[in-house]
């Protein structure tokens, strides 16, 4: 008797290719463009309430911080302090914005975190292709063992006087990247498209060119490139203590 065996092959071949399909990893959505905090040591950082020099009006402060606290949630490395805390401090310290290392530390402090990023916008254009220049700052703690005296937010208030404030660690300012970001420049566009690439949904109505149609995404890109370049500053032995400037054009 003639025995029909291509069943029996088609089940083979379908097992086979079953096993083959989870043994292979396929690449994680959203992975692209990992960025990782230099050292082994984690670290706290905070963002400030956005500086807005662009003089455009529609520009959210909240918002934009907002963005550069997302971004900076996915480096590896960094824990990050959700932004309505610094206002609250900013609020108990009577202040806008930090206008000097005092501030800075005083705000660092009070948060119990090593660093705080201060984004500025310098311009804005929502239209087609956006337009973004922007600028991160950041004021960090020294590497120090010693415990830092604690700064009373009352002294704040009064004038600097020889006496009436105790003695304090330095907060320096690490590192200043700058960055002026135009999609009708090829280099950045490129960019972007790489930074769309398993953030934007390519069966989507727009695909990647969500990054360019969204001013929201398309700020994320920029944050996320200026983050990159801040961390390259910190890994870079060569950095000046005083701060370095990284600048896209």
């Amino acid at each position: 008797m003639k025995i029909n065996r291509r069943p029996v092959g088609i089940w083979i071949a379908a097992v086979t290719l079953w096993i083959a399909g989870c043994s292979s990893h396929p690449k994680p959505y959203g992975q692209e463009g990992q960025l990782y905090l230099p050292g082994s040591k984690q670290l706290v950082w905070a963002v400030a309430p956005t500086i807005n020099l662009s003089g455009v009006s529609q520009v959210d402060p909240l918002l934009h911080s907002d963005l550069v606290f997302q971004e900076m949630q996915q480096v590896h490395g960094l824990t990050m302090i959700p932004v309505n805390r610094v206002v609250e401090v900013y609020a108990s310290l009577k202040i806008e914005r930090v206008e000097s290392e005092r501030q800075a530390y005083a705000v660092c402090d009070l948060l119990g975190c090593d660093g705080l990023i201060v984004p500025t916008i310098t311009a804005y254009d929502p239209y087609d292709p956006p337009k973004l220049g922007a600028s991160l700052q950041l004021f960090a703690k020294p590497g120090t063992t010693a415990q830092a005296p604690r700064l009373d937010p009352r002294q704040l208030e009064r004038s600097p006087t020889p006496g009436n404030l105790a003695p304090m660690a330095p907060i320096k300012q690490l590192v200043q990247v700058v960055g002026l970001f135009d999609a009708s420049d090829g280099t950045v566009l490129d960019l972007a498209k790489q930074y769309a690439k398993g953030r934007c949904d390519p069966n989507g109505p727009l695909g990647e060119k969500e990054i360019l149609v969204s001013m929201d995404r398309y700020c994320g890109f920029v944050y996320h490139e200026l983050i990159g370049q801040l961390l390259d500053q910190l890994s870079s032995d060569n950095a000046p203590a005083s701060g370095g400037v990284a600048q896209a054009q």
